[in-house]
């Protein structure tokens, strides 16, 4: 038999718990920090030469003979007014079968597009679908001048010469938004790089974005 006591003592704390559940305070979910970036980098990568080099993949989807393969891309960068911008900024989980299959067509390879997004796109502030429907966008904003993108020969150009015939063919372009990289030993263009705003309009590029210090590259014709 419970006595007046006990049952006292056990109401008394069931009515201290109760209490206790209802002023407590929910807590509060910590909000996602967006990394802080000024603008894109949409990166032109010049097939011919990459496959030409003696390191990394060598997909025969890009590099192969016959594929005519000019420039594809390799990422959409948040990148810093001054400083590269941040990278691997959250989990990155495996893309879904339809972000792959829509990008293909850009991005050469399943592992580049999945590279993209754990190293720049977890960065954007983006989910996956909307991060490369973005890159997807930037890349068909611009063209790209048909003698650069399929050659038949070697050409050797300055960089300045690449860059001045890329923003002729985007006259809406700022002549300031486009820079080149290239690879040293020997001297062959890596990549043309595209300066867009975080809504994708163009823009001048940033000390960030780097250039070539060569004073004239090779591209290399399309296989």
């Amino acid at each position: 038999m419970t006595t007046p006591r006990r049952f006292f003592t056990v109401a008394l704390l069931a009515g201290l718990l109760l209490s206790g559940i209802a002023h407590a305070k929910p807590r509060k979910k910590k909000s996602k920090t967006i990394p802080q970036f000024s603008y894109y980098l949409l990166v032109l990568s010049y097939a011919p030469d990459f496959c030409a080099q003696p390191q990394g993949d060598k997909d025969p989807r890009e590099c192969g003979t016959g594929r005519h393969v000019g420039f594809v891309v390799h990422g959409l960068w948040p990148q810093g007014e001054t400083s590269r911008g941040p990278e691997n900024c959250g989990p990155a989980g495996t893309l879904s079968q339809a972000i792959i299959q829509a990008t293909l067509a850009y991005v050469p390879t399943e592992a580049l597009i999945q590279h993209e997004w754990a190293t720049h796109g977890t960065c954007s502030g983006l989910t996956a679908e909307d991060y490369f429907a973005a890159l997807r966008k930037a890349r068909d904003s611009m063209t790209v001048p048909p003698d650069l993108n399929q050659p038949s020969q070697n050409l050797q150009l300055s960089p300045a010469r690449i860059e001045s015939e890329v923003a002729a063919a985007n006259p809406s372009f700022p002549k300031t938004a486009f820079r080149t990289s290239c690879y040293k030993k020997p001297a062959e263009l890596q990549e043309v790089k595209v300066c867009l705003d975080k809504s994708l309009s163009p823009r001048a590029c940033g000390s960030s974005a780097g250039e070539c210090a060569a004073k004239t590259v090779t591209l290399l014709p399309v296989r």
